[in-house]
């Protein structure tokens, strides 16, 4: 699924490209990708209106209209938005087609039919409609994101690190890649219970990850399967990874193999040695 660095990666691409252009016509190819409100009044609603701004939030984007109104999309597990000219040969799995003027299409793309779009009207809220916005919690890169508050977080926390960190409503955006990866660079073993980091493996951690979500938007996002940007092209951040998708690899620092375990039906990639096992409180 993408994560933060992807999908403000794909936030970026279409700040750059799309502004000021004008929807004249949206297709919808799989109703059920419309979550609200339906399909026919999505289409309506969306043609004649003017992309003014994209923002991001967690894993969510939000294209602001001239109506007033939002578009709201949510990738998921395979979700991608592709930035084409409307001739290009269109995909198998495209799910919905906005064409633009000059020629231009924004597709929604999804082999999974995960992936969600919304339209909010005009003077809606978008929590309002995207109920999920409301349960998040702070954005990595912000002020709230301060090491007071995650180490309050953490310490009321009784379930594995790992586990802690995909919870949306702790920490915006970060999934199953960038917390396999600071965990890594923190010396923290997955397993390891939130409650029994010290205040010092806490403040590492938040470091951490800060860091790799960074070294995420800078190698344009990971691409192992699904992911790709606004032209179709993929990250690079895998080349650099230090544990996730490595199994049995040698770790970068010490060679042992890297290993894999499942947790909660996730994959947690990390290193035996450099990650010691819980039973002692970090320090």
């Amino acid at each position: 699924m993408p994560e933060l660095p992807e999908v403000e990666t794909v936030r970026r691409d279409l700040q750059r490209l799309t502004l000021g252009l004008c929807i004249l016509a949206v297709e919808v190819l799989l109703p059920r990708t419309v979550a609200y409100p339906g399909k026919d009044e999505f289409a309506q609603g969306l043609a004649g209106s003017c992309l003014t701004q994209w923002q991001r939030r967690g894993k969510y984007l939000l294209g602001s209209l001239d109506s007033g109104a939002v578009l709201g999309v949510h990738l998921r597990m395979t979700g991608q938005l592709l930035w084409v000219q409307g001739s290009a040969p269109l995909p198998a799995h495209t799910r919905v087609r906005l064409r633009l003027e000059q020629g231009w299409e924004l597709r929604f793309v999804d082999l999974r039919t995960f992936g969600q779009m919304w339209l909010v009207p005009a003077g809606v809220e978008p929590e309002t409609v995207i109920t999920a916005l409301q349960r998040l919690g702070p954005e990595p890169f912000s002020p709230a994101f301060s090491e007071t508050y995650f180490q309050a977080a953490l310490r009321k926390s009784r379930r594995p690190i790992k586990a802690a960190l995909l919870d949306q409503s702790l920490l915006a955006g970060v999934g199953n890649i960038y917390a396999d990866e600071a965990l890594f660079l923190s010396g923290i073993h997955p397993l390891t219970p939130a409650s029994q980091l010290s205040d010092a493996a806490k403040s590492r951690l938040r470091e951490a990850l800060i860091r790799v979500l960074q070294a995420g938007l800078e190698q344009r996002g990971t691409t192992l399967r699904d992911y790709r940007d606004l032209r179709g092209l993929n990250g690079n951040y895998q080349g650099q990874a230090w544990v996730y998708g490595r199994e049995g690899d040698p770790c970068r620092l010490c060679g042992t193999p890297i290993q894999r375990s499942k947790l909660s039906g996730r994959s947690a990639h990390f290193c035996p040695r450099c990650q010691p096992p819980p039973g002692r409180v970090e320090t």
